[in-house]
Protein backbone atom coordinates (compact mmCIF):
# COMPACT_ATOMS: atom_id res chain seq x y z
CA UNK A 1 0.00 0.00 0.00
CA UNK A 2 1.60 3.43 -0.81
CA UNK A 3 2.46 5.69 2.09
CA UNK A 4 0.22 8.92 1.49
CA UNK A 5 0.79 10.37 4.94
CA UNK A 6 1.66 13.66 4.47
CA UNK A 7 3.31 14.30 8.08
CA UNK A 8 6.44 12.43 6.24
CA UNK A 9 9.07 9.76 6.96
CA UNK A 10 11.00 11.13 9.93
CA UNK A 11 9.78 10.53 13.60
CA UNK A 12 10.06 13.43 15.89
CA UNK A 13 12.21 11.32 18.61
CA UNK A 14 14.58 10.27 16.34
CA UNK A 15 17.71 8.28 18.23
CA UNK A 16 15.93 9.64 21.10
CA UNK A 17 15.83 6.09 22.43
CA UNK A 18 19.99 4.95 21.69
CA UNK A 19 20.57 1.89 24.29
CA UNK A 20 16.41 1.12 25.47
CA UNK A 21 15.16 -1.98 25.01
CA UNK A 22 11.48 -2.69 24.15
CA UNK A 23 8.70 -5.63 23.69
CA UNK A 24 6.06 -5.16 20.97
CA UNK A 25 3.24 -7.46 20.87
CA UNK A 26 1.88 -8.35 17.76
CA UNK A 27 4.75 -5.85 16.28
CA UNK A 28 4.92 -7.73 13.02
CA UNK A 29 2.07 -6.02 11.55
CA UNK A 30 0.13 -2.83 10.79
CA UNK A 31 -0.05 -0.44 14.24
CA UNK A 32 2.40 -3.07 15.47
CA UNK A 33 5.22 -3.10 12.19
CA UNK A 34 4.82 0.85 12.02
CA UNK A 35 5.66 1.48 16.30
CA UNK A 36 8.47 -1.03 15.71
CA UNK A 37 9.34 1.10 12.97
CA UNK A 38 9.26 4.48 14.75
CA UNK A 39 11.06 3.16 17.86
CA UNK A 40 14.14 1.42 15.82
CA UNK A 41 14.31 5.04 14.03
CA UNK A 42 14.55 6.58 17.59
CA UNK A 43 17.23 4.18 18.22
CA UNK A 44 15.26 1.06 20.50
CA UNK A 45 16.18 -2.39 20.42
CA UNK A 46 13.40 -4.37 20.11
CA UNK A 47 12.08 -7.95 20.65
CA UNK A 48 8.92 -7.93 18.33
CA UNK A 49 6.10 -10.51 19.69
CA UNK A 50 4.18 -12.36 17.14
CA UNK A 51 1.62 -15.51 16.78
CA UNK A 52 1.17 -17.00 13.45
CA UNK A 53 2.66 -14.11 11.17
CA UNK A 54 6.40 -15.45 11.40
CA UNK A 55 7.86 -14.28 7.91
CA UNK A 56 6.66 -11.04 8.43
CA UNK A 57 8.18 -10.77 11.91
CA UNK A 58 11.48 -11.93 10.79
CA UNK A 59 11.42 -9.63 7.79
CA UNK A 60 10.99 -6.66 10.03
CA UNK A 61 13.96 -7.74 12.23
CA UNK A 62 16.13 -8.12 9.31
CA UNK A 63 14.87 -4.57 8.33
CA UNK A 64 15.16 -2.92 11.53
CA UNK A 65 18.93 -4.70 11.78
CA UNK A 66 19.66 -2.97 8.19
CA UNK A 67 18.22 0.49 10.23
CA UNK A 68 21.29 -0.40 12.76
CA UNK A 69 19.31 -1.71 15.92
CA UNK A 70 19.02 -5.03 16.98
CA UNK A 71 15.66 -6.92 16.72
CA UNK A 72 14.68 -10.37 17.79
CA UNK A 73 11.27 -11.91 16.93
CA UNK A 74 9.73 -13.84 19.51
CA UNK A 75 6.67 -16.40 19.15
CA UNK A 76 3.65 -17.05 21.70
CA UNK A 77 0.08 -17.56 21.67
CA UNK A 78 -1.78 -14.60 24.21
CA UNK A 79 -4.67 -17.03 23.80
CA UNK A 80 -2.52 -19.42 25.68
CA UNK A 81 -2.52 -18.97 29.56
CA UNK A 82 0.73 -20.56 29.69
CA UNK A 83 2.40 -18.80 26.60
CA UNK A 84 1.21 -15.54 28.02
CA UNK A 85 3.07 -16.17 31.47
CA UNK A 86 6.82 -16.82 29.97
CA UNK A 87 6.78 -14.42 27.16
CA UNK A 88 8.01 -11.13 29.02
CA UNK A 89 10.81 -13.72 30.74
CA UNK A 90 11.77 -14.87 27.48
CA UNK A 91 12.05 -11.37 25.85
CA UNK A 92 13.94 -9.92 29.33
CA UNK A 93 16.49 -12.97 28.30
CA UNK A 94 16.79 -12.33 24.96
CA UNK A 95 17.19 -8.43 25.28
CA UNK A 96 19.08 -8.50 28.67
CA UNK A 97 16.73 -5.66 29.95
CA UNK A 98 13.70 -3.98 29.07
CA UNK A 99 12.44 -0.04 29.27
CA UNK A 100 9.27 -0.16 27.06
CA UNK A 101 5.92 -2.63 26.49
CA UNK A 102 3.60 -1.57 24.20
CA UNK A 103 0.67 -3.81 24.22
CA UNK A 104 -0.38 -3.61 20.80
CA UNK A 105 -1.57 -7.10 19.94
CA UNK A 106 -5.16 -7.41 19.89
CA UNK A 107 -7.84 -9.37 18.22
CA UNK A 108 -11.06 -8.03 16.38
CA UNK A 109 -13.78 -10.72 16.24
CA UNK A 110 -17.22 -9.53 14.57
CA UNK A 111 -20.36 -10.04 16.54
CA UNK A 112 -23.51 -8.31 17.81
CA UNK A 113 -25.01 -8.71 21.44
CA UNK A 114 -27.74 -11.10 20.50
CA UNK A 115 -24.73 -13.39 19.23
CA UNK A 116 -22.39 -13.12 22.14
CA UNK A 117 -21.84 -16.32 24.18
CA UNK A 118 -19.49 -16.43 27.41
CA UNK A 119 -16.82 -18.18 25.34
CA UNK A 120 -16.48 -15.00 22.78
CA UNK A 121 -15.98 -12.57 26.00
CA UNK A 122 -13.49 -15.04 27.77
CA UNK A 123 -11.48 -15.13 24.60
CA UNK A 124 -11.35 -11.12 23.81
CA UNK A 125 -10.14 -11.04 27.49
CA UNK A 126 -7.65 -13.28 27.22
CA UNK A 127 -6.13 -11.47 24.43
CA UNK A 128 -6.84 -8.09 25.03
CA UNK A 129 -6.70 -7.23 28.39
CA UNK A 130 -5.14 -9.88 30.79
CA UNK A 131 -2.45 -10.74 28.46
CA UNK A 132 -1.58 -6.89 28.52
CA UNK A 133 -2.17 -7.37 32.14
CA UNK A 134 0.13 -10.31 33.16
CA UNK A 135 3.01 -8.83 30.84
CA UNK A 136 2.79 -5.29 32.45
CA UNK A 137 2.94 -7.04 36.31
CA UNK A 138 5.85 -9.20 35.05
CA UNK A 139 7.58 -6.06 33.74
CA UNK A 140 6.80 -4.50 37.47
CA UNK A 141 7.86 -7.44 39.00
CA UNK A 142 11.15 -7.48 37.29
CA UNK A 143 11.78 -3.66 38.70
CA UNK A 144 10.35 -3.84 41.75
CA UNK A 145 12.58 -3.28 44.43
CA UNK A 146 15.41 -1.51 42.16
CA UNK A 147 15.87 1.90 40.74
CA UNK A 148 15.23 1.15 37.07
CA UNK A 149 12.01 2.42 35.51
CA UNK A 150 9.48 1.03 32.64
CA UNK A 151 7.05 2.78 30.78
CA UNK A 152 4.13 0.76 29.38
CA UNK A 153 1.34 2.33 26.28
CA UNK A 154 -1.67 -0.29 25.68
CA UNK A 155 -3.09 0.53 22.56
CA UNK A 156 -7.07 1.15 23.35
CA UNK A 157 -9.98 2.21 20.76
CA UNK A 158 -11.33 5.50 20.24
CA UNK A 159 -14.96 3.89 20.64
CA UNK A 160 -13.83 3.71 24.67
CA UNK A 161 -16.82 6.43 23.40
CA UNK A 162 -19.86 5.94 22.22
CA UNK A 163 -19.36 1.58 22.26
CA UNK A 164 -19.07 -0.81 19.72
CA UNK A 165 -22.11 -2.38 18.97
CA UNK A 166 -20.90 -4.35 15.92
CA UNK A 167 -18.07 -5.83 18.19
CA UNK A 168 -19.34 -6.58 21.36
CA UNK A 169 -17.21 -8.74 23.06
CA UNK A 170 -14.07 -6.66 21.73
CA UNK A 171 -15.41 -3.68 22.72
CA UNK A 172 -15.42 -4.70 26.84
CA UNK A 173 -12.19 -6.61 26.00
CA UNK A 174 -11.22 -2.71 25.39
CA UNK A 175 -13.11 -1.30 28.33
CA UNK A 176 -11.94 -3.25 30.43
CA UNK A 177 -8.08 -2.73 29.40
CA UNK A 178 -8.55 1.02 29.71
CA UNK A 179 -9.69 0.14 33.48
CA UNK A 180 -6.41 -1.82 33.81
CA UNK A 181 -4.62 1.13 32.43
CA UNK A 182 -5.58 3.23 35.67
CA UNK A 183 -5.44 0.50 38.16
CA UNK A 184 -1.45 -0.16 37.34
CA UNK A 185 -0.65 3.30 36.64
CA UNK A 186 -1.62 3.47 39.99
CA UNK A 187 -0.28 -0.13 41.94
CA UNK A 188 2.60 -0.58 39.67
CA UNK A 189 4.23 2.96 40.63
CA UNK A 190 6.86 4.20 40.83
CA UNK A 191 8.26 1.29 38.75
CA UNK A 192 6.33 2.22 35.62
CA UNK A 193 4.42 4.61 33.99
CA UNK A 194 1.31 3.07 32.35
CA UNK A 195 -0.84 4.94 29.47
CA UNK A 196 -2.81 4.62 27.07
CA UNK A 197 -3.31 5.16 23.34
CA UNK A 198 -7.26 5.21 21.54
CA UNK A 199 -6.98 5.24 17.80
CA UNK A 200 -9.35 6.14 15.79
CA UNK A 201 -10.07 5.20 11.82
CA UNK A 202 -6.23 5.80 10.89
CA UNK A 203 -5.80 2.34 9.09
CA UNK A 204 -8.32 0.54 7.25
CA UNK A 205 -9.53 -3.33 8.03
CA UNK A 206 -7.47 -5.38 5.59
CA UNK A 207 -10.69 -6.31 3.14
CA UNK A 208 -11.25 -2.31 2.64
CA UNK A 209 -9.49 0.24 1.00
CA UNK A 210 -8.28 3.62 1.93
CA UNK A 211 -11.44 5.05 0.95
CA UNK A 212 -13.00 3.47 3.39
CA UNK A 213 -11.45 5.69 6.02
CA UNK A 214 -12.03 9.19 3.47
CA UNK A 215 -15.58 8.28 3.81
CA UNK A 216 -15.80 8.30 7.42
CA UNK A 217 -13.73 12.29 7.80
CA UNK A 218 -17.53 13.92 7.13
CA UNK A 219 -18.47 13.05 11.39
CA UNK A 220 -14.93 14.24 12.35
CA UNK A 221 -13.97 17.62 13.51
CA UNK A 222 -10.72 17.61 12.32
CA UNK A 223 -12.51 16.71 8.63
CA UNK A 224 -9.27 14.81 7.42
CA UNK A 225 -8.18 11.45 8.05
CA UNK A 226 -5.08 10.41 10.17
CA UNK A 227 -2.17 7.67 9.70
CA UNK A 228 -0.34 4.97 11.42
CA UNK A 229 2.16 7.34 12.09
CA UNK A 230 -0.17 9.90 14.16
CA UNK A 231 -0.51 6.43 16.72
CA UNK A 232 3.09 6.03 16.61
CA UNK A 233 4.10 9.73 17.21
CA UNK A 234 1.40 9.54 20.08
CA UNK A 235 2.93 6.43 21.86
CA UNK A 236 6.41 7.04 21.51
CA UNK A 237 5.86 10.57 23.02
CA UNK A 238 3.86 8.27 26.07
CA UNK A 239 7.02 6.08 26.08
CA UNK A 240 9.59 8.84 26.72
CA UNK A 241 7.30 11.30 29.24
CA UNK A 242 8.92 11.10 31.99
CA UNK A 243 6.12 12.80 34.21
CA UNK A 244 2.66 11.35 32.74
CA UNK A 245 0.88 8.38 33.61
CA UNK A 246 -2.98 6.93 34.06
CA UNK A 247 -3.49 8.62 30.92
CA UNK A 248 -5.30 7.83 27.21
CA UNK A 249 -4.66 9.89 24.39
CA UNK A 250 -7.03 10.19 21.81
CA UNK A 251 -5.34 10.18 18.26
CA UNK A 252 -8.81 9.92 16.63
CA UNK A 253 -9.55 13.51 14.76
CA UNK A 254 -11.64 14.51 17.41
CA UNK A 255 -14.29 11.50 17.20
CA UNK A 256 -14.42 10.91 20.69
CA UNK A 257 -15.91 14.24 21.84
CA UNK A 258 -18.18 14.66 18.64
CA UNK A 259 -20.21 11.52 18.60
CA UNK A 260 -21.89 9.79 21.78
CA UNK A 261 -23.43 6.78 20.21
CA UNK A 262 -22.42 3.90 17.93
CA UNK A 263 -25.19 1.94 15.64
Amino acid sequence: MPNNDPSGGETFVAKRFDGKAALITGGSKRLGRETALALGRAGARLAIHYNSSKEPAEALCEELKGMGTDAYPIQADLGDKGETATLFEKAWDRMGRMDFLVNNASIFPSGRLDQMGLQDVHENLQVNAWAPFVLTRAFWRRLKGTQDRGSVVNLLDTRLVGGDLAHAAYHLSKVALSELTTLTALEFAPELQVNGVAPGAVMPPEEFSDDYLDSLTVDLPLKRRGYPRDISDATLYLLGASFVTGQVIFVDGGRHIRLGGNT
